[in-house]
């Protein structure tokens, strides 16, 4: 009886400011990124004002790539962390549940000039939940703007865990919610009224960045991701907000 009661009953998640079956979630999230994935890169640009770029740049020092080290790059799809990274001479595994992400990842490394020092790309379609390769089979794991997409963070962070060796890192940038009285206000303005006019515009699409904005706001507080990245098993977690923590930059290690 127990079970049948259990199988009745249906788990929902956010999407957004809605709440559908985990199946749901997925393939919505799937087509919003399927939408985009032509004008992911020009959206960025527009919607950070430029700003991204840098924030990746500080982010992909703080990961420190090293010549040879095996990276995994979670939601990569477009390629922009994985090719700073392999700049560095790391091998990186691009990995994205999206495929049309991957295809303009692909599409961008094939146009990319390499020298002798620079790391190799591989490009896979990967779930983050449940991540293919063997256990300790990494030396990082990145994922920028890409987790809070993902319909059970918990599990995804459990994989990260997993697939890293022992004494790799963790490391994370996502939006979160700014600490800064008056700037908030503003963000959020921006957020709400003109990021959704900016994605029909470019994108011609305002739906999935109004979700885009919506995901942001449901996603935890930056301890409250803090506390889940050590409930994973990661030691030495560290927060390094940006602008306030509209922005930031969570990392940790395996022991």
């Amino acid at each position: 009886m127990t079970e049948s009661i259990q199988d009745t009953a249906q788990e929902t998640v956010s999407f957004g400011y809605e709440n559908v079956s985990p199946q749901e979630k997925t393939r919505r999230v799937g087509e919003v990124f399927s939408s985009v994935a032509r004008k992911y890169d020009i959206m960025n640009d527009a919607m950070s004002m430029g700003m991204h770029r840098g924030w990746k740049d500080r982010f992909v020092k703080r990961v420190k790539p090293q010549p040879g080290e095996q990276i995994l790059d979670m939601a990569g799809g477009t390629g922009d962390i994985a090719f700073r990274m392999a700049d560095r001479g790391a091998d990186i595994t691009v990995a994205d549940i999206n495929q049309d992400m991957l295809d303009v990842g692909a599409e961008r490394a094939m146009e990319r000039s390499e020298s002798d020092e620079t790391g190799s790309l591989v490009f896979t379609c990967q779930n983050a939940e449940k991540i293919s390769f063997a256990s300790n089979s990494f030396d990082a794991y990145t994922i920028v703007f890409g987790i809070r997409n993902v319909t059970f963070k918990d599990q995804a962070l459990t994989e990260a865990y997993r697939v890293l060796r022992p004494g790799g890192r963790f490391y994370c940038m996502e939006f979160s919610t700014t600490e800064w009285s008056g700037f908030k206000e503003i963000y959020d303005v921006y957020s709400d009224k003109l990021l959704p006019r900016m994605g029909q515009a470019i994108a011609g699409d305002a739906d999935s960045y109004r979700y885009l904005v919506e995901s942001i706001r449901k996603f935890p507080s930056m301890p409250e991701f803090e506390s889940m990245i050590r409930a994973a098993g990661f030691t030495n977690t560290k927060v390094e907000p940006i602008l306030g923590g509209a922005v930031a930059i969570h990392s940790g290690w395996k022991v």
